[in-house]
């Protein structure tokens, strides 16, 4: 059982990794909760920690990851995203370095049949570079408006067959959102000792990090948390035939 406030806080850590993709500040978290001191934050996230609900992240500031909510919080959850999906309305930010300067930086649309998004595309996944310093897309890519939810999002070609039995093909074009954290188990763009990114499924196995192929002819990767950084996670993909 989780108290009112630890309730709160867990319920506004998850909102914040979602819609911001960061974990929220201590400051942040005190003005939320409306307490008086940071202690008592403390305490909550402790509280949280030892029940197995959150986990603070080695070598990286104002780091948590939510492990898992509990049934009501789901219930909850579920049921907003379900009332935000009939009202048909799906926001997108534009103002990352390269994006098209005819478009806004932040907008609104419809979500229906014939709403659009253009959304970058950086180049096919592969060792070499970082998200980051891919400051111009190779081109933009109008996808319907329902595919995607908040938050900031970009696309990826894919190379290789590593994640075949994901139902991620080479050539499919894959959507990710922006992201430096992700839950247990999701497929992630991954940057590797800050010069290698690669699509794979994070798993977190105590103090280190696997990066699993969903594909037997490709081994899982095993390291330590400090090498790993997540750039997204993925949320839907399309195919051309």
């Amino acid at each position: 059982m989780l108290t009112k406030k630890q309730h709160q806080l867990l319920l506004y850590i998850h909102e914040c990794l979602e819609t911001r993709g960061v974990s929220p500040s201590f400051d942040e978290m005190k003005e939320a909760l409306d307490l008086k001191s940071k202690s008592g934050i403390h305490r909550l996230i402790t509280g949280l920690t030892e029940r197995g609900f959150i986990r603070r992240l080695p070598h990286r500031a104002r780091a948590l990851e939510v492990l898992k909510l509990p049934d009501d919080l789901k219930r909850r959850i579920e049921a907003e995203e379900t009332t935000a999906d009939t009202e048909n309305l799906v926001e997108v930010n534009f103002s990352r370095k390269g994006a098209r300067d005819d478009l806004p930086s932040k907008e609104v649309v419809e979500a229906d049949d014939d709403s659009l998004l253009s959304l970058p595309l950086y180049g096919r996944i592969a060792a070499g570079t970082a998200i980051e310093a891919l400051s111009d897309p190779s081109s933009f890519v109008d996808i319907p408006a329902g595919m995607v939810g908040l938050g900031r999002h970009y696309c990826l070609e894919v190379a290789g067959d590593s994640m075949i039995d994901a139902g991620i093909h080479d050539g499919d074009t894959v959507i990710i959102r922006e992201s430096e954290t992700a839950e247990n188990g999701r497929i992630v763009v991954a940057l590797i000792d800050d010069h290698e990114v690669t699509l794979k499924r994070l798993r977190r196995k105590g103090g280190s990090i696997a990066l699993e192929a969903a594909n037997p002819d490709f081994e899982t990767r095993i390291f330590g948390p400090d090498r790993v950084k997540v750039q997204g996670h993925l949320v839907a993909l399309f195919r051309k035939y």
